[in-house]
């Protein structure tokens, strides 16, 4: 990652999909302007509103971190600039980490994972 690194940004309106609960994920984002939400879709259509990300906040790490598929969807709440996280320039800052921030981080994810598949009481 040298200075010659691209930056993407993209921009999207109100009500916009980023990306959809079980898809695959490649990329991280982060909020320059506007706000997301970020919402678990159950099988029988219904919506939950899991948060909201606003600038300066980053979101759909965790597929990155695991390449596991995408627990929630991100639909743009207020209208949105995001600046684009690759998974490349993702792991070439975690391979700078710590190994025992790589490691915290893999456990943070497995257990937020395992926390959104168990059934609500």
């Amino acid at each position: 990652m040298g200075r010659d690194t691209i930056i993407e940004r993209k921009v999207y309106p109100l009500g916009e999909s980023i990306f959809k609960q079980g898809s695959t994920g490649r990329t991280a984002y982060i909020v320059q302007k506007g706000s997301v939400d970020i919402i678990r879709t159950h099988a029988d259509g219904s919506e939950t509103l899991l948060g909201n990300v606003g600038v300066g906040g980053m979101f759909g790490e965790m597929a990155v971190i695991d390449e596991s598929p995408r627990m929630a969807g991100a639909r743009v709440a207020e209208a949105a600039t995001v600046i684009v996280v690759t998974e490349q320039m993702f792991q070439h800052k975690l391979k700078q980490a710590d190994p025992f921030i790589r490691g915290l981080l893999n456990i943070m994810a497995d257990t937020i994972r395992s926390m959104g598949k168990k059934p609500k009481i």
